[in-house]
């Protein structure tokens, strides 16, 4: 028996994480480290594609991760994550992560990446995730974006398939 896949608008599944920094997660120079914000940035993502799928995901890759600028110990960072569209077994999000001075009530882009996460069963088999509804023109444009970039890592998938192929040895990168 098979379960009926029900098309979802973005907000059903957006999902928002906020972080103080602490001295722990940061560099010498007290910025918050590359990693741990690869790691928040993943979760937020991993959150809004749970949502959509309603189902376990996992991340299939990241890309297109800008470093906009420090995030500083002791300062709220808050990330922002949306299905952008959704393919057969697998979802872009875009995740914007953003600082925020509490006092002069501002936000500060610091970072944006996109991310690929595929939707399996408890077996690890992949499953089909509902289509994505793009209702307003940013999510229109974003849902195109995705569409593109997804023609440009096949490209670049083809070509490091080839690149490996030409190496000697079976050295691979």
């Amino acid at each position: 028996m098979s379960e009926e896949v029900v098309s979802r608008t973005v907000e059903e599944s957006q999902s928002e994480r906020s972080e103080i920094v602490f001295p722990a997660d940061s560099n010498a120079l007290g910025n918050l480290f590359g990693g741990r914000l690869m790691q928040y940035i993943d979760l937020v993502g991993a959150m809004a594609a749970s949502r959509h799928a309603r189902a376990i995901t996992v991340t299939a890759s990241m890309d297109h991760l800008d470093f906009v600028a420090p995030v500083r110990v002791g300062e709220l960072l808050i990330l922002k994550a949306s299905v952008n569209r959704a393919f057969r077994t697998s979802m872009e999000v875009g995740v914007r992560a953003m600082v925020e001075d509490v006092r002069e009530q501002r936000l500060r882009h610091v970072s944006s990446a996109y991310l690929t996460f595929v939707a399996v069963d408890r077996d690890g088999q992949r499953i089909v995730v509902p289509p994505v509804v793009p209702v307003t023109e940013h999510q229109k444009r974003r849902y195109e974006d995705a569409g593109r970039r997804r023609e440009m890592r096949a490209d670049e998938t083809q070509r490091k398939k080839e690149m490996r192929a030409a190496l000697p040895g079976g050295f691979h990168v």
